[in-house]
């Protein structure tokens, strides 16, 4: 572990600053050896935190997929993070002023699972142990500064890890899907910003696949002792790059024949 970092401390931080609707320095700059797994242990004692204040996990988000956003922060793995129950917001739904720091919004497939994925699944566990695929929004919102105003240092992959990777929200369309049904590769979406195209993209561009989101997640967790179980709904990653999401804003995304799912921000 990085020296001088404690993961209990820094994650009592994050959730200062998400209670006061501020944010906090990088941790990349106060502990400059932070790695992955010291930022996965962030994260963890984030929700632990969380979950004993009440609320319940309800799945998994995973993040930078795209191969821009990977070239962007010098990595070339995804991240991942943990649903709460509080981040869910019905389709439509008006977000309230002020619930969120800096929101942005990504277009994604959503995966609801009907078994238990554990350890070194293929993608035909996947298509088994998913109940249904759904057209989403992630919101995104961020507890740490996407800029150090001092230096100039940019936030880097442990500081979105350590903030549950940037995880605030999630919007499901009404539309279900069985995962077989269809090339997920060719599933996109059109996404407006006030009736304003702001960007269009493929599920092709997560991984080439958004099934090997999943595939990627459950042999992840399976290295912390940990696995994807049924009920729950896993976000396999955006296809299109982070939308601001100030007050005022109101998306629909447009995925065709595959269904669509809008939210607003007062």
């Amino acid at each position: 572990m990085s020296r001088g970092l404690d993961p209990r401390a820094a994650a009592a931080a994050l959730l200062k600053a998400e209670a006061e609707g501020r944010q906090i320095g990088l941790l990349s700059r106060a502990h400059p050896g932070m790695d992955m797994d010291d930022a996965y242990r962030v994260q963890k004692a984030l929700v632990d935190l969380k979950l004993a204040q009440g609320r319940r996990q309800i799945g998994w988000k995973i993040g930078l997929t795209s191969r821009a956003m990977q070239d962007a922060l010098g990595i070339d793995i995804p991240d991942s993070g943990v649903l709460l129950d509080d981040m869910m917001f019905e389709n439509g739904a008006a977000v309230p002023a002020g619930r969120f720091i800096q929101p942005r919004i990504e277009a994604e497939i959503a995966f609801v699972m009907k078994a238990d994925l554990v350890g070194e699944v293929s993608r035909d566990d996947v298509l088994a142990a998913t109940d249904y695929v759904a057209p989403s929004l992630e919101i995104l919102d961020t507890r740490i500064l996407r800029k150090d105003p001092e230096s100039g240092q940019m936030r880097s992959i442990v500081d979105t890890i350590s903030d549950n990777a940037a995880n605030a929200g999630i919007v499901l369309g009404g539309a279900k899907h069985a995962p077989d049904a269809m090339d997920l590769r060719w599933i996109g979406a059109i996404v407006t910003r006030n009736g304003m195209v702001e960007e269009t993209g493929l599920g092709a561009g997560v991984l080439n696949d958004p099934v090997e989101g999943i595939v990627w997640l459950a042999r992840r967790l399976a290295g912390y002792g940990d696995a994807i179980k049924a009920g729950q709904i896993v976000l396999s990653g955006s296809f299109i790059r982070p939308v601001e999401a100030p007050s005022g804003s109101r998306f629909h995304a447009d995925f065709g024949p595959f269904g669509d799912v809008s939210v607003s921000f007062d």
